[in-house]
């Protein structure tokens, strides 16, 4: 059996009172801490001593804390979500540190998530592209197939659902140079359009969110491939390739 260490370590933070006002790294200590810890329960600790202090505490944004909701994002020490793969900021444990190493800790970095406060950025541009073409409309009027109804061949459902598990934290966007949104876009397009049910508004889906994506302000792809090696869902760069397909597709058919 491991025994648990606890861990002293310095953390440098950003601390940023709102977007209007120019941030700045914060140096702090905290000691005595679990390597059985989590990420954000390590921060939990620090703002009890923050607050003990009189201090103001460190703001970062969280939720379920199970690895599902993609709130808990954080640049850490480089790295979108932290030292390790496949994993939420809230999924990581201390035991990926180092006793008395300093540790890096930032908001996602990009111009279309600008900084609410401190740790935590306004990502509600996801949810813009989201309004612009990433839905199903369904016709309720009582003519609805029962979806276990609708064949789906099992490779196409397997692709659509590794596509949804897309989880929208952001990381393919914070870790891409370009501050891309390709990744996001690419895999909510791919969710419907393999899919039959998804294929009605495929054309219209497709030019809609891509249009949206440029709107508010994300940058184009370069295939550098980062944003596949740190999404904590290990969304595929083929959902790329698919929504450049679908976009040329429809792209072509308006002319």
């Amino acid at each position: 059996m491991t025994l648990r260490k606890n861990l002293n370590l310095t953390l440098k933070i950003w601390r940023q009172k709102n977007r209007k006002v120019k941030g700045k790294f914060e140096i702090y200590k905290v000691s005595d801490i679990s390597t059985d810890s989590s990420f954000l329960e390590m921060l939990d600790i620090l703002n009890e001593k923050l607050i003990s202090e009189n201090k103001v505490p460190e703001a970062f944004d969280h939720d379920c804390r199970e690895g599902i909701c993609g709130m808990c994002s954080l640049y850490i020490n480089g790295r979108a979500h932290g030292p390790d793969t496949g994993i939420t900021t809230c999924q990581l444990h201390m035991r990926m540190f180092k006793d008395g190493e300093t540790i890096v800790i930032e908001p996602w970095r990009s111009i279309a998530f600008p900084v609410i406060k401190d740790l935590i950025t306004d990502r509600s541009a996801f949810d813009r592209i989201m309004a612009a073409g990433g839905f199903i409309s369904v016709n309720t009027s009582g003519n609805t197939l029962d979806a276990n109804a609708v064949a789906v061949p099992k490779e196409d459902a397997d692709k659509a659902m590794d596509a949804a598990s897309c989880i929208s934290c952001g990381a393919c966007v914070a870790c891409c140079p370009n501050g891309a949104a390709m990744l996001f876009v690419g895999a909510k397009v791919s969710h419907f359009a393999l899919l039959p049910q998804g294929r009605t508004e495929a054309k219209r889906r497709v030019l809609n969110m891509v249009q949206a994506m440029d709107e508010e302000g994300f940058g184009n792809c370069s295939v550098i491939g980062a944003c596949e090696v740190e999404c904590p869902k290990n969304i595929s760069l083929d959902n790329i390739a698919r929504m450049n397909r679908e976009y040329m597709s429809a792209w072509l058919d308006e002319k």
